[in-house]
């Protein structure tokens, strides 16, 4: 089968960045599906893995979300069948979706939604299971909860951020405030239904003051570290904050009198560790598709390639470390 990998960790303009070559076909484990690969996207997670993991071998095939037709099932499958259509985001300690064909666990698949094709339906895994569990597993809210509280995404225009404010508006009663900083980018989170927006450049908690609205959730998206001495400053006490960034310091001390709680939200977990509830992202999955079918959810899709070559994919790589992305990318699977 063609995949696109790379063979060297490092930039995307340095030796052993992205090239295509022939792999043998996948095995499938007993609880694994073969999923020929119609539609895939790029995520910040593709970007960090390139440039910091060597790869395991000979190469490293990235992507962590994918749409497509199943192929081939495993002895102990119960929930597809060959012809079945899905998508899902995958599993970080295996191969990723950057080929023609690809092997995953049928735990962490859903039914892709009838009313996109598999390019668009492509983009949405990974950022629906990472806003659906920072919203019911992280901040344990119930669904129609959180009435009289309010909400505060930093970075609300990329692809987290986007799903987040739609799922919140949807399926909870939290008042959400989105950060943005542009023109285009304060449009697109009014788009996805933020109450209120401010600009997350200068004083961010005194924006945040002035809506007369003190958060008892932050979700922060991008630039934590930057943004952390204001998150502090205008979360309610007994706040929750979750983040999904990485960054490389963070006092967590100024927390304490506000008896803050704060955690991580990492998709990968479930799959990384076969955990018992493993199944939930089959479950929230399948919950989006059916949202997405009733027209309660829209698509995040804002860049859509016409095919998936070596140079498209470079170029999704450049445009995604560019941290200007609004939305989710996608590009057509090596199966199309």
């Amino acid at each position: 089968m063609k995949s696109i990998g790379y063979t060297q960790n490092g930039p995307i303009d340095g030796a052993g960045a992205l090239s295509q070559f022939d792999l043998d076909r996948p095995t499938l484990g007993a609880r694994d599906i073969l999923v020929a690969v119609r539609g895939i996207s790029v995520n910040p997670v593709d970007v960090k893995l390139r440039e910091a993991r060597a790869p395991e071998g000979d190469h490293g095939i990235l992507g962590y979300d994918a749409a497509g037709t199943v192929v081939e099932i495993g002895s102990e499958v119960k929930g597809y069948q060959v012809g079945d259509e899905v998508f899902y985001a995958g599993d970080v300690t295996r191969d990723g979706t950057n080929s023609e064909f690809h092997a995953v666990d049928e735990r962490i698949v859903g039914k892709k939604p009838a009313s996109l094709d598999f390019v668009e339906s492509a983009g949405l895994p990974l950022t629906s299971i990472t806003a659906w569990e920072m919203l019911f597993d992280s901040f344990r809210l119930a669904e129609g909860g959180g009435e009289g509280h309010s909400l505060l995404v930093i970075g609300g225009a990329g692809g987290v951020g986007s799903i987040l404010i739609q799922l919140a508006k949807t399926l909870t009663n939290l008042t959400v405030i989105a950060t943005a900083s542009r023109p285009e980018t304060e449009n697109w989170v009014r788009k996805m239904g933020a109450d209120h927006v401010v600009n997350h450049r200068g004083d961010l908690a005194e924006k945040v003051k002035d809506l007369g609205l003190t958060p008892t959730y932050v979700a922060a998206l991008t630039a934590t570290d930057q943004h952390w001495p204001a998150i502090i400053d205008l979360i309610a006490p007994r706040g929750h904050i979750s983040l999904i960034d990485d960054p490389a310091n963070l006092d967590i001390s100024p927390a304490k009198p506000k008896a803050l709680t704060i955690s991580w939200e990492f998709m990968f977990t479930r799959s990384m560790f076969a955990t018992d509830d493993i199944t939930a992202q089959r479950d929230l999955l399948n919950r989006v598709s059916q949202m997405i079918d009733a027209g309660t959810l829209q698509s995040t899709v804002t860049e859509r390639a016409e095919t998936l070559t070596v140079d498209t994919l470079t170029e999704a790589h450049k445009r995604q470390a560019s941290g200007r992305v609004i939305g989710k990318q996608v590009l057509p699977g090596l199966s199309s």
